[in-house]
């Protein structure tokens, strides 16, 4: 079912995806190291999924040395796949993407799978308020939105946009923190 090509491109991105993982123990890491992780997780998933979708990241550049903790984008570009683009009849597109606006980042994934109607996404919105301990549906989601609330406040975190038939989008706002200016009190809330 597999080619050899395929197979490389797997065992490339299962090593990346270990490497990132483990990150010497750290929970915070450079932004283009986040976006290596979700394009390694991305091309596992077109194989698997036999390019069931198509996918774009569009991060500016400036946000390439800016710190995030990891594992904030991966969780929502599976939630699109797996909840979205999954259920869809015909091949699906998800959209990472980021900018910086003054002193905050904003990065989002969008996809343009089955979404949802009012009554579940207001639904899902309560259940990432919870402690993701506690929540009943969205624990991916959730446990993203409480990281962020540790790590930067709960001035920052998660919201998200969905219509019955047209789609998800997630959004994320945190600080613009570059790595050789990380405040001393981040991630100590």
């Amino acid at each position: 079912r597999y080619g050899a090509r395929d197979i490389q491109k797997m065992v490339v991105s299962l090593a990346t995806m270990l490497r990132y993982s483990l990150n010497n123990g750290q929970n915070l890491i450079a932004v283009q190291d986040e976006i290596k992780q979700v394009q390694s997780y991305i091309n596992l998933q077109q194989i698997r999924f036999e390019n069931c979708f198509e996918s774009e990241i569009r991060i500016q550049e400036e946000m390439n040395s800016c710190i995030i903790i990891k594992l904030l984008l991966q969780p929502l570009v599976e939630n699109a796949l797996y909840h979205g683009i999954k259920y869809k009849r015909a091949k699906g597109y998800i959209h990472v993407s980021g900018e910086k606006d003054g002193d905050v980042l904003r990065l989002s994934v969008r996809d343009d799978g089955v979404g949802m109607d009012e009554c579940e996404l207001e639904q899902l919105r309560r259940e990432i308020r919870r402690p993701c301990r506690e929540t009943e549906k969205g624990f991916g989601l959730a446990n993203v939105n409480e990281r962020i609330h540790m790590y930067f406040g709960p001035e920052y975190g998660m919201e998200i946009q969905s219509q019955k038939g047209g789609g998800t989008v997630v959004s994320l706002t945190i600080p613009a923190v570059k790595e050789e200016t990380e405040p001393a009190g981040i991630g100590k809330r």
